[in-house]
């Protein structure tokens, strides 16, 4: 990788936790005041996650 790349991507990477960093304090205080958890849907999310997973390796093969 060239230097003005890497130059560039650790520029962006600093641009976006300049713009997500304010946002991650008060995101953590509203989960942790949720009134439900939703360990249901985590879940569903993370078996559809591993089915496709599983189906994309069994593609190749």
């Amino acid at each position: 990788m060239e230097l003005w790349q890497q130059l560039l991507s650790a520029a962006a990477i600093l641009l976006l936790l300049f713009f997500i960093a304010p946002g991650i304090k008060p995101a953590l205080e509203r989960s942790k005041n949720a009134e439900e958890k939703h360990w249901g849907t985590l879940l569903l999310l993370v078996a559809v996650l591993i089915a496709f997973v599983l189906l994309m390796i069994y593609s190749v093969q």
